[in-house]
């Protein structure tokens, strides 16, 4: 009876490191899990530094809704608009520099 028992027991594990050692080799198996697992970790960290970037959006999108002194900053920063008598100084070289 013990006999037959630790036969059993024997041919179960010998099927276990079977499927284990298939599961490792097998390109859908622990391989697969582990990259994806990988990839899991990746887009997380991505989705929280995109979360990040839709709050301060966010804020910014009220603060020129709301705030005038946000709404010249952007209209001077991205139209490149100045007011009247203001003088405009380019510092650096542009497409226009000559030698």
């Amino acid at each position: 009876m013990a006999r037959s028992r630790a036969r059993r027991w024997a041919v179960y594990g010998t099927i276990v490191a079977a499927l284990a050692a298939l599961s490792v080799v097998d390109p859908a198996g622990l391989r697969k899990y582990l990259w994806l697992s990988r990839e899991v970790d990746r887009m997380r960290g991505e989705n929280a530094r995109l979360a990040a970037e839709n709050a301060s959006l966010g804020r910014e999108v009220r603060a020129l809704r709301t705030d005038p002194a946000a709404q010249e900053r952007a209209v001077r920063e991205e139209l490149r608009y100045i007011r009247p008598g203001e003088r405009v100084y380019v510092l650096g070289e542009g497409a226009g520099a000559g030698p």
